[in-house]
């Protein structure tokens, strides 16, 4: 193998090509990203840099690193086409890249409700480093804001809106905060956190239409804000995928070594829907994954490594002063246990069965760590927590010394 080509020059991509040169790949490497300037990190964008406003430390590496690393960067290139047979890419410029293996990073794209009116000038995503720039600008000119969305992103920047003095308002469909990725109990805490903070939270109440200055919600009622922020999850880059033939269900369908139908392409991050232990394929929108997914890749492309992708997933999210870790996957959670903590901190155990599938923490990174490492190894069960006095810290030590 001497030319590979990644697209997508997000975290994912771009660690996909510092691997492959750290684990001793000679050949030709290409990296395209359809933004201009320097790989970035986005999660910092609705915390960080939504404060202070240092894009400068966004970067992941410095220009020089491509140089040295002899990386063919190319920003600002779209592709537009992939020539299975011919093994090439092509892209908007009209370049054509040959390749003798294909990474696809090409993330994910804001998704968009049918919500009547979200073509208003004062309706603004967030997930790019040009979306939090602009936001940047409203928050420091407006007195309120509406964020449609309660998951993530919409809670992160509301919580920013708040500290810089606005009035914020967040409407979310569904009966609860952060419902597809968070337990009732952790919903239950943000909520108190967001609603102590002054920013008024409507739960249940689906936007119906955006227009100038208000959200109209779909029993009728109108609350206004100078400008609204649609926060209503992602939707993967699959299109380019799909329309070379390759296998597409919410995202680009690869198997258990991170390989599409075609051996010559892989696929990684949140464009990425990959087999779990028990079968089931999923997505996951985390900037960790898509760097496990990139190291795995290139140990695959490298060494020949075809082991099956198994790195415990994690999440975090920052909010006001509570930093949310989630290690795991709730998903066939049936049982949850809320640990008894110090002060200021949360745990709640996720349990299917009397398995232990994920941990849910608030300020508590050592209970986090702990988990993390529990779950890469053999499944841990009820028994052995209630052994160890649900204490994550020590059972994880206990694990290691037998």
């Amino acid at each position: 193998m001497e030319r590979v080509v990644v697209v997508g020059a997000g975290q994912g991509g771009q660690q996909a090509c510092a691997s492959l040169r750290q684990d001793g790949f000679e050949g030709e490497i290409t990296l395209i990203g359809d933004e201009p300037g320097l790989p970035y990190q986005r999660p910092p964008l609705s915390k960080a840099y939504m404060k202070e406003g240092d894009a400068s430390r966004l970067a992941l590496k410095p220009a020089a690193f491509y140089q040295t690393a002899a990386i063919d960067y190319r920003p600002g290139t779209r592709a537009v086409a992939i020539d299975r047979a011919a093994g090439r890419l092509e892209t908007a410029d009209g370049a054509s890249l040959a390749y003798d293996h294909l990474i696809l990073a090409t993330g994910a794209r804001n998704a968009l409700p049918p919500i009547a009116g979200l073509a208003d000038a004062g309706v603004v995503g967030l997930r790019t480093l040009v979306d939090a720039a602009g936001l940047r600008q409203r928050l420091a000119a407006a007195g309120s804001a509406v964020v449609i969305g309660g998951g993530f992103i919409g809670l992160e920047f509301a919580a920013v809106a708040r500290a810089a003095g606005l009035a914020v308002t967040v409407v979310e469909a569904a009966d609860r905060l952060m419902v597809r990725v968070v337990s009732p109990e952790i919903s239950a805490h943000f909520l108190d956190l967001h609603t102590s903070m002054g920013t008024r939270v409507i739960l249940g109440a689906p936007a119906g239409a955006v227009e100038p200055g208000t959200v109209v919600l779909a029993g009728g009622e109108r609350v206004a804000g100078d400008f609204v922020v649609l926060a209503t999850g992602v939707r993967p880059n699959a299109e380019l995928a799909a329309a070379a033939g390759l296998a597409v269900a919410d995202g680009v369908v690869v198997d258990e070594r991170l390989l599409t139908g075609d051996p010559a392409i892989s696929a990684l991050g949140d464009c990425a829907a990959f087999p779990i232990g028990d079968g089931r394929r999923v997505r996951l929108e985390s900037v960790q994954a898509a760097v496990d997914h990139a190291r795995h890749i290139a140990r695959r492309l490298t060494a020949g490594d075809v082991a099956a992708y198994a790195a415990v997933p994690w999440f975090w999210s920052d909010q006001g002063d509570r930093k949310l870790q989630i290690a795991g996957l709730a998903t066939d959670a049936d049982r949850r246990i809320a640990v008894p903590s110090e002060a200021g901190k949360t745990v709640v155990l996720n349990l299917a069965g009397d398995r232990l599938v994920a941990v849910e923490t608030v300020n508590a990174p050592a209970p986090h760590m702990a988990t993390r490492r529990l779950l890469a190894g053999p499944p841990v069960t009820l028994a052995e927590l209630e052994a160890a006095g649900f204490d994550l810290p020590r059972l994880a030590k206990e694990r290691v010394a037998a």
